[in-house]
């Protein structure tokens, strides 16, 4: 499988089951889609903006909920693996995304993985083990926050110098030059998020060393 993003602004997830995994599932999509969780009961405490349906659909009132909500992907994440077929069937017929939380083999066209994600600001980093190791997929992305801590930040105040000296300028050589010593620079990541200084003077430094300007 090849990792994407995919940008779900204005789309629908229908998602069958309303257990620990569908409200995860229902969190993590409700951050840009229009979610709807369907389910007889509703097990869990959050699931993020989305709208609860309490039913209970079986393998052929499943269609009547894509007719319904016309989503982009479906999310099977019940305790019935009849039900969660006639999910997978469905989507693959209308030709939807589907994830099928009791699957982690081959998945087939159409069928994608939620990845395990680690998120700071705009950066965000997907971690994956294929389905074969949800435990590793975890630790991974435990330890991975850590390293990101500051990367948001760094990631708008980069935006904002490329785009100044575009305005002033500077060649594209040099403006890429001028980035990467920013986002390289040990002094720039150990105050980001601190507090301590006022880390677009510490950028604006390091550029103009990059640059060979005065600071």
């Amino acid at each position: 499988m090849i990792p994407l993003y995919h940008d779900f602004t204005d789309e629908t997830v229908l998602v069958f089951g309303g257990g620990p995994v569908g409200a995860r599932k229902a969190r993590r999509f409700a951050r840009e889609a229009a979610v709807v969780v369907v389910s007889p009961e509703f097990a869990a405490d959050d699931y993020g903006d989305a709208d609860l349906v309490r039913a209970a659909p079986d393998d052929d009132g499943v269609a009547a909920w894509f007719e319904r909500t016309e989503p982009v992907l479906a999310v099977a994440a019940t305790d019935d693996a009849s039900v969660n077929a006639a999910v997978e069937r469905e989507a693959r017929e209308r030709g939807a995304l589907i994830n099928r939380a009791d699957h982690s083999e081959e998945r087939g066209p159409g069928g994608v993985v939620v990845p395990a994600t680690v998120r700071d600001g705009d950066v965000s980093v997907a971690i994956s083990t294929g389905g074969s190791s949800p435990a590793l997929a975890k630790e991974l992305r435990r330890r991975i926050q850590s390293e990101i801590d500051g990367a948001g930040e760094l990631a708008e105040l980069t935006a904002d110098v490329r785009e100044e000296l575009k305005a002033r300028g500077v060649d594209p050589a040099r403006r890429r030059r001028a980035v990467r010593t920013v986002v390289q620079s040990s002094r720039v990541w150990k105050d980001l998020g601190t507090g301590a200084s006022n880390p677009r003077q510490i950028v604006d430094a390091v550029v103009d060393s990059a640059l060979g300007e005065k600071s």
